[in-house]
């Protein structure tokens, strides 16, 4: 059937990311270090106060995945424009959605484990409690991943053919990624903080909603994009 031969494509693609970078290492090891990095500067520049690290933990930390995340994002396409395989790629007999949705995944767990060292660093560094709604924190940070990756994934196909791709990524993403991650900043401050007003579950909300979009319209503009 054919939707199985397009979620093998898909298996293949995210094999084949995961497996790269499985061999070098380098591209996680300098992703992780900057974010470590960001946040290190970020406990330094607001100095031994513990609750003004507290009050900053939520937003030192998505800032710290987001530029983190760019760094990754430029690496999406890197492989196969370096080698010349894009081209083969998109020749492939099959849809071309399912090259977005393996890099998406595979960009997901890369994030994803990234995202793991830094929340552990900021926890520390920041001396945060782990609150008692931490399964609803983990639902936040997953949302908020997902939209953030979904995004950079995209907007890294359609900056690939650009020889300024590292300078126009984020030019393109960071005024995407405005609403996602003011929702994800508020969700997490708000749990972190005891949640007294509520505000959380509809920021959650929200971040469910931008999600939704941002996952289906980069599917289905994929091939265009690819194109140009």
């Amino acid at each position: 059937m054919a939707w199985r031969d397009d979620w093998r494509r898909v298996r293949a693609i995210v094999w084949k990311d995961l497996t790269t970078e499985g061999r070098s290492k380098a591209g996680f090891n300098s992703v992780a270090a900057l974010g470590v990095t960001i946040l290190v500067l970020f406990g330094f520049a607001l100095g031994p106060d513990a609750q003004a690290l507290r009050d900053a933990a939520a937003g030192a930390l998505w800032l710290a995945v987001l530029f983190a995340g760019v760094l990754a994002f430029n690496r999406s396409y890197q492989v196969e424009l370096e080698s010349g395989a894009l081209e083969p790629l998109l020749l492939y007999p099959g849809a071309r959605w399912t090259i977005f949705a393996g890099k998406l995944l595979a960009n997901c767990i890369f994030v994803g484990l990234m995202l793991v060292i830094v929340v552990l660093v900021g926890i520390v560094l920041f001396q945060v409690r782990v609150p008692a709604a931490w399964p609803q924190l983990i639902g936040v940070l997953a949302l908020g991943s997902i939209g953030l990756v979904s995004l950079g994934t995209f907007y890294a196909a359609m900056a690939s053919r650009s020889r300024a791709r590292e300078v126009l990524l984020p030019l393109l993403l960071f005024p995407m990624l405005v609403p996602v991650l003011l929702a994800a900043m508020s969700a997490s401050k708000a749990l972190l903080t005891g949640d007294l007003m509520h505000e959380a579950s509809a920021w959650m909300r929200m971040l469910v909603a931008y999600d939704v979009i941002f996952v289906v319209a980069p599917l289905l503009a994929f091939e265009h994009v690819i194109e140009v």
